[in-house]
């Protein structure tokens, strides 16, 4: 099997991404895959996610491009937009040095801007059924010429509803394109969509590799990411760190984080792809001799680098790549030895911590940051443990000579050995132990501070018109066109500040030709796009494309339905239930 990137006939501008990409051989998915698709063959592929799947259909889609080919050359259809949004970065991060235009399309994004974004040419659409079926009947977006295609997570499109919208869309590309599909299982509805769709497919199946091991001990801490550094300086102070790695999600962040620490008098370096040879194995030869405990990392480092097991990985940015986590902390626990990964998350990042949990089949433990106390305490004790050891050695020579000559001065031994202990201990003050404002007392200022901005007369309405939901008329009407500007954008009460938290927004109107509906249902209870979809249009009997934008919140979601189908999602969703909830959904 081959077990080189070089040997599978790549393009060079591939193997240069690709190993800028930190990557240095295939995985099995990769390796059975790309060879197969190089040559023109439809590909059924039965593979769990965190296997690589994504770069075993989009390198050869990548490497068979044609520069002057007129239209559209491939698509890709995923359930999610996250997803979607996902592929799209790795199809554009593999084609940097191609210039390979991609267009992700999804829904709850502006039509114009999406419309503007073809017309400027793509080479790649990637994107969701139902979004890519407006576009389709609009007029927007010319599947005629379509080269490649390929499903990725079939099983899922087949769960939320999807798969009239993909046979549709399907049955407008070109019969002689190359199709692809890759499923985590393959029901019986998958496996006729392939044989319908598909030209005498190659079938690989992979299973998923064992994602962590046993000997890691994954923590999460809930911080605000203006506290991240207080945080993790926190935990350099007590933990027994031999050696760690502290990942982030970009260059330019490793740099800041290399900086923070160090101007905290540690012994830090950084780094990423853009050193050049030399100095990353500089660097690498002080990290590998323990002449630099602490070493600031992007994922190049992840995959591909030569480095020794460490006893600490700190993910200071949540990876957007669930497999990245996988491979991050994957340098720590080695060969049966004990490792620790702690994990920062923010409070918008909590939905991303359970997919991270639910992929590697195991939750991360929450880890309470030390308190002031515990830092004092730790600090006390390595200063005693220290000055034992000089004591017990005898090697105190030249402080015997000044303590002779500060005794013959008349000063008091005790008040000597405190002021030397002071001198000792100065390097400490470089470490200041910051006060960290905890996510409950910052989540009590704002509802401290909305309830204040409350209390004052708003849009003419009162505090218990604004309460509630459903049964009268009048609770209905909280959710007036005057009440929604008032209110909150999706999924974490606002929109996103440099800071990684969340100020109040006004939340968009529903599209054209669709109806806002709410469900008492949101991110306390588990709930994602997918299960919302899929609620809908089984119970309702309705297609995917019929459903819109999806806004989460907290305890409520707020979904964007076609006006020809409100009325039927309404009266058939009057018992409906998710997760195994009684769940109650109204006009908006």
């Amino acid at each position: 099997m081959t077990h080189t990137f070089e040997s599978l006939g790549l393009r060079e501008e591939l193997l240069r991404a690709v190993q800028e990409s930190g990557y240095t051989q295939p995985s099995d998915i990769q390796q059975l895959a790309i060879p197969p698709m190089l040559e023109g063959v439809d590909v059924l592929g039965q593979a769990q996610t965190g296997t690589g799947k994504t770069a075993a259909f989009t390198l050869p889609i990548l490497h068979r491009l044609e520069a002057d080919y007129k239209g559209i050359q491939a698509l890709i259809l995923t359930p999610t937009r996250e997803l979607a949004l996902q592929v799209s970065t790795n199809v554009e991060r593999y084609g940097q040095f191609m210039r390979a235009r991609v267009v992700p399309i999804y829904g709850g994004q502006s039509y114009v801007r999406q419309q503007r974004q073809l017309e400027r040419g793509a080479h790649v659409v990637v994107g969701t059924p139902g979004r890519i079926l407006d576009l389709m009947e609009k007029q927007m977006l010319d599947l005629s010429h379509v080269r490649f295609m390929v499903l990725d997570e079939a099983d899922e499109m087949l769960k939320m509803g999807f798969i009239d919208d993909v046979e549709t869309i399907l049955a407008a590309t070109p019969s002689n394109r190359q199709t692809a599909l890759f499923s985590a299982t393959l029901p019986d509805a998958i496996r006729r969509l392939a044989k319908q769709y598909m030209h005498d497919p190659q079938v690989i199946q992979v299973a998923a590799a064992e994602m962590t091991v046993q000997t890691i001990e994954q923590n999460y801490v809930l911080v605000h990411d203006d506290s991240k550094i207080a945080a993790l300086s926190r935990i350099l102070e007590v933990q027994d760190i031999q050696s760690a790695l502290i990942f982030t999600r970009t260059r330019a962040r490793a740099m800041e984080v290399s900086e923070s620490l160090r101007q905290r008098a540690y012994a830090v370096d950084v780094i990423s792809g853009d050193l050049s040879q030399d100095a990353r194995e500089t660097v690498l030869k002080r990290f590998r001799s323990g002449d630099l405990p602490l070493l600031v990392a992007t994922d190049v480092v992840a995959r591909g680098v030569d480095i020794p097991d460490v006893s600490h990985v700190f993910n200071f940015d949540i990876p957007l790549d669930d497999e990245d986590y996988v491979h991050r902390i994957g340098r720590t626990g080695r060969a049966g030895r004990s490792g620790i990964a702690i994990t920062f998350i923010t409070p918008g990042e909590r939905r991303k911590l359970r997919y991270l949990e639910q992929f590697i089949g195991q939750p991360l433990t929450e880890m309470k940051l030390p308190k002031l106390e515990d830092i004092r305490e730790r600090r006390n004790t390595v200063f005693l443990k220290k000055l034992e050891t000089v004591l017990e050695t005898g090697e105190n020579e030249m402080g015997m000579e000044v303590i002779s000559a500060l005794a013959e001065n008349g000063y008091d031994m005790t008040e000597v050995a405190a002021a030397a202990i002071q001198l000792a201990r100065a390097a400490e003050q470089s470490r200041p132990i910051d006060h960290i404002k905890t996510i409950r007392e910052r989540e009590q200022s704002s509802r401290d501070s909305r309830s204040s901005s409350s209390s004052r007369p708003s849009y003419g309405g009162s505090s218990e018109r604004r309460s509630s939901y459903g049964g009268s008329s009048e609770r209905r009407s909280s959710y007036s066109s005057e009440s929604r500007s008032a209110s909150y954008s999706t999924g974490n009460s606002g929109a996103a500040t440099a800071e990684g938290e969340y100020a109040p927004t006004r939340r968009r109107e529903a599209e054209e030709g669709m109806v806002r509906l709410i469900m008492d249902v949101g991110r306390r209870d588990g709930v994602r796009p997918g299960d919302i979809v899929g609620a809908i249009a089984n119970s309702a009997g309705i297609p995917g494309k019929a459903i819109g934008a999806i806004e989460i919140r907290q305890t409520e979601t707020f979904i964007d339905v076609n006006d020809q189908h409100v009325d039927k999602v309404l009266t058939k969703m009057k018992r409906g239930s998710m997760k195994g909830k009684p769940v109650k959904i109204v006009r908006a």
